[in-house]
């Protein structure tokens, strides 16, 4: 197996609280050596790579993504799906249940898993689904489904309506030791909606999606689990309120975590003007004093990763009207650079609280860091990202590695992308949806 000496770079390991100048030697799939002193580390026939002006950080990990395999395949494969997210940087992704089938069995798990491994670049988790058929009536086999490979749980497309079932849910993702993932959704608050409600929604005459029907649920939620105590996460916050309840939550001690994308980081509802469908998402983008909350929430540690809800389509699909079209935008390919210019841009953190966010944080969710990933600690695996920080690109979705398009972001300029990306020490090909500006 060959070794990578990464030379002279920009280490940066929160796990560990490394920030300095250091190489890092890559040997037998692992990470063999750190040194701040240069020229310390040699190994004979190692590439070695000049890292000058580079980060080099614990390959990126993104906890929600949507690989539509099986049954969505022409959105996205699980192949593509991991080209894609080499392309952003990220050596790890955990996909969401929602295929068809529905990943609620242990067979289905291993489908996914042997799939992955076929494809040979990212890793791929998988979040079993909580309820058989995602229906939100009975409890898929969660032990069987864990002991297939499944790190977590959700119905992720769907919130889980009902209350008792919720408490059913919570006591067995706590006993199997897994954490549960909500996507937070009244369905009742949101039948035949579309987007966030407010004066454009008014104007453009689509159904109205409130703040409220992802607040409620998120409430009932955090009350349910106070007499359960298992390890819940709440998916894709778009709004104020949420961040506030997920806030009071982790001060009251209750194990609750939360999560933002890029978009609901950076856009607004006005994205939805014209019936623009690259802008429908699920929840809904909402208004600039969200965002701001949102930032803010990052900030003050109350949202504790980041994930990018990668969500393919057809084109086809989203050339429908604004009503029929599906919600969801892909993420993976270009989501460093959105999450620099939304959090380390605008001042609300740092580049290592970024990448703890984008690394670590995710790990300890999923528990991954079991395995060692979300580190660069000596003996992990040599999964690492190199970053470009200052590298100026264009977000030019006809050459991405997804299978779909579907991105608000087309045209926006970007800086920062990953620029090489080592899986088990590996190198892996990192060109993706940009042109160099």
């Amino acid at each position: 197996m060959t070794s990578t000496l990464l030379r002279a770079g920009r280490v940066i390991c929160p796990a560990s609280g490394l920030d300095a100048t250091a190489d890092v030697l890559l040997a037998d799939g692992r990470i063999a050596a750190i040194s701040q002193r240069r020229g310390e580390l040699t190994a004979a026939g190692a590439e070695v790579i000049d890292c000058d002006g580079l980060m080099v950080v614990p390959g990126l990990i993104d906890p929600h993504v949507h690989l539509r395999e099986p049954g969505g395949e022409h959105k996205e494969t699980i192949a593509t799906g991991v080209a894609a997210a080499i392309a952003g940087g990220f050596t790890s992704v955990c996909c969401m249940p929602n295929t068809t089938p529905c990943l609620d069995s242990g067979p289905l798990v291993e489908f996914v898993r042997l799939r992955a491994r076929e494809a040979g670049l990212a890793r791929v988790f998988v979040a079993g689904a909580a309820t058989v058929g995602r229906a939100g009536e009975q409890l898929a086999p969660m032990a069987a489904m864990k002991h297939a490979g499944a790190v977590a749980f959700t119905d992720d497309g769907d919130g889980i309506a009902n209350a008792q079932v919720m408490v059913r849910v919570l006591q067995m993702t706590k006993a199997v030791g897994c954490p549960f993932m909500q996507h937070c959704q009244e369905p009742a608050l949101t039948q035949g909606a579309a987007m966030n409600a407010g004066p454009l929604q008014a104007k453009l005459g689509l159904g109205a999606w409130p703040a409220i029907a992802e607040e409620l649920m998120l409430e009932r939620d955090v009350m349910l689990n106070r007499a359960v105590g298992a390890r819940y996460h709440a998916q894709h916050l778009s709004c104020a309120g949420s961040a506030e309840i997920i806030r009071r939550a982790r001060a009251a001690g209750q194990p609750v975590s939360g999560e933002a994308s890029p978009h609901h980081l950076l856009l607004t509802d006005d994205a939805c003007d014209d019936y623009n469908t690259m802008a429908k998402m699920n929840p809904p983008l909402r208004t600039a004093a969200d965002v701001q909350a949102l930032r803010q929430a990052v900030a003050d540690g109350t949202i504790d990763v980041l994930a990018t809800d990668h969500a393919p389509h057809s084109d086809a699909e989203k050339a429908r009207d604004f009503a029929g079209a599906p919600f969801g935008i892909i993420g993976l390919e270009h989501a460093l650079p959105l999450y620099r210019e939304a959090l380390v841009d605008s001042g609300a953190i740092a580049w290592p609280r970024l990448i703890a966010l984008l690394t670590i944080q995710p790990a300890r969710l999923l528990g991954l860091d079991a395995m060692g990933l979300g580190t660069l600690r000596v003996g992990a695996p040599g999964d690492v990202t190199v970053i470009d920080p200052e590298a100026r690109w264009t977000v030019d979705p006809a050459t991405g590695r997804s299978k779909s398009r579907n991105t608000p972001f087309a045209g926006r300029a970007l800086r920062g992308r990953a620029v090489h990306v080592f899986v088990d020490g590996a190198a892996k090909s990192v060109p993706g949806s940009f042109r160099t500006s």
